[in-house]
């Protein structure tokens, strides 16, 4: 009867049963560790159903825990609760969407280092939600795997709250990756792919150089890319032709330090060498053109410094030259004769640009030129600054000998005075054991005032306890105290006070000298 009435009344009265999940992200991943929870209102002894109805993992319980999620777990999940032989009504539908493990965008920029610019890093998710946190990494070549091992950048294992990370100094082609995590335990995203920074400057343990040297190239010319430095292996890489960061395996042939390779089809790639070590050498760009040009500029791949010489050039594919050839610097005519080279003795910033050149009709693509600061204006300020800094040393070494002489002289001397100095100075010293006042604060008594208080010029002064008398070579010996009071203004006119003019005295204010001169 008891059931019955029950069964009646949750007719007209039903029980409250909602079901909500933990996390509550709007969107959940493969791998992830979800909770779904059924609440009813009231009574909370009951055993529970769910739906949908898997029968070899539908608990009992309130709590449907789905560790490491995946696409079949998808669906809309229900529950209700169940006591003897009463049933509550069903919750309202809890819809799961499970995606396939997110995989992170990186981006950089700039991605060509500047001299002094910052670069940023940002990392994009596909469908971002609440709770990311974001990590950021270097990619070290490890050419043993032909990838990358990735590390930490310095103090970021616990993440960042913001998807953009700005990197500050840094001056030498490098590779980054990035990837977010949530969740306790911390649940990964995949790793993104590694994106480069990149830097035509030569890095401290490796180095590209390219054969012959230039930018632009014809199709089917041979190219042979150079790698030097600490290391005995080797790869060069490059932008994005074909495979992206592909070996030069695949396209070329890699014997011993040297990527030998013909160019195949037109386009732009950047090329860079890798170590066995895990270092980075510099960049450079290399363009290849097709027939259709049949002109190309020949200019230096690397950035070249201030005050060294450059020549530009104008390379035909299969004629020779027949008329003036022009040269233009970011559009503008530079140089228009029978020249065939553009020669610069002591380039500068000022010819920093695009250059291009332009011959019978046909005219070369255009290439920047990039000029760097100078190295001899670095070394030759150094030079009068060491030179300085050496003279400045070995002056003050000489008259640090020469304080030590005089001052033994001093020592030798005094220890000679002060067998005649009367018996009045050994009271001085006598009551400076005692905690009396200092004879070198009588001294500086001048700079007091009637309440006691110091000057603070002389509180500061190195030589504040400096007899100022001294500088006549005479020593003041005095048998009185200074109390800083009117009274003891008058005593000290009443005080007596000997002047014993000694060598000591003297050498004492030579010394005084060498060590200001030393200063």
């Amino acid at each position: 009867m008891g059931h019955t009435l029950f069964c009646v009344l949750s007719l007209f009265f039903p029980t409250k049963v909602t079901v909500s999940r933990r996390p509550s992200w709007s969107h959940i991943y493969s791998g992830e560790k979800i909770r779904v929870t059924c609440q009813i209102e009231g009574d909370t002894e009951w055993t529970y159903e769910w739906t949908p109805a898997k029968s070899d993992t539908r608990p009992p319980h309130n709590e449907y825990v789905i560790d490491g999620a995946a696409e079949s777990d998808s669906g809309n999940y229900r529950c209700r609760g169940k006591k003897d032989f009463s049933l509550t009504q069903w919750s309202e539908k809890l819809t799961l969407t499970i995606s396939d493990k997110p995989r992170p965008v990186l981006s950089v920029s700039p991605s060509w280092l500047s001299p002094g610019a910052s670069v940023t890093l940002n990392c994009e998710l596909e469908h971002p939600s609440a709770g990311w946190r974001f990590y950021w990494y270097k990619a070290v070549p490890d050419l043993s795997h032909k990838s990358y091992r990735y590390e930490l950048l310095p103090a970021r294992d616990t993440g960042t709250g913001h998807n953009s990370y700005v990197l500050h100094g840094q001056t030498h082609t490098a590779g980054h990756v990035c990837r977010a995590g949530r969740g306790d335990p911390v649940y990964y995203t995949d790793h993104s792919e590694p994106q480069f920074v990149w830097s035509g400057d030569v890095g401290p343990s490796a180095s590209l150089t390219v054969n012959p040297d230039r930018v632009q190239h014809f199709t089917s010319d041979s190219v042979s890319l150079s790698c030097e430095g600490n290391s005995t292996e080797w790869t060069v890489r490059r932008f994005p032709e074909d495979v992206p960061l592909s070996p030069c395996s695949y396209w070329g042939t890699m014997t011993g330090s040297t990527c030998n390779f013909f160019t195949s089809r037109s386009g732009t790639a950047v090329y860079w060498c890798e170590s066995g070590s895990g270092e980075f050498s510099n960049s450079v760009n290399i363009t290849v053109h097709n027939e259709y040009y049949g002109v190309v500029l020949v200019s230096p791949v690397h950035p070249v410094t201030e005050g060294q010489s450059v020549t530009v050039g104008c390379k035909f594919r299969n004629t020779n030259f027949v008329s003036n050839v022009i040269f233009y610097q970011n559009d503008k005519v530079r140089q228009n004769d029978t020249r065939q080279e553009l020669n610069i003795s002591a380039v500068s910033k000022s010819d920093e640009g695009f250059y291009k050149c332009q011959c019978s009709g046909k005219e070369s693509p255009q290439s920047w030129l990039t000029v760097t600061g100078s190295r001899s204006e670095t070394s030759s300020s150094t030079v009068p600054f060491v030179t300085g800094l050496i003279s400045g040393i070995s002056l003050t070494v000489f008259l640090l000998l020469l304080l030590l002489f005089i001052q033994s002289v001093i020592i030798s001397q005094e220890s000679a005075t002060q067998q005649t100095v009367d018996q009045s100075q050994t009271q001085v010293y006598s009551s400076l054991l005692h905690g009396d006042v200092s004879v070198y604060e009588s001294i500086r008594g001048s700079g007091n005032t009637q309440s006691g208080r110091r000057d603070d010029t002389e509180e500061n002064s190195d030589y504040s306890n400096v007899n100022p008398d001294s500088t006549t070579g005479t020593n003041i010996v005095t048998t009185g105290n200074w109390t800083g009071t009117k009274k003891g203004t008058e005593r000290r006119k009443t005080t007596t006070q000997r002047r014993v003019n000694t060598p000591g005295s003297r050498l004492r204010f030579l010394s005084r000298c060498l060590i200001t001169a030393t200063l």
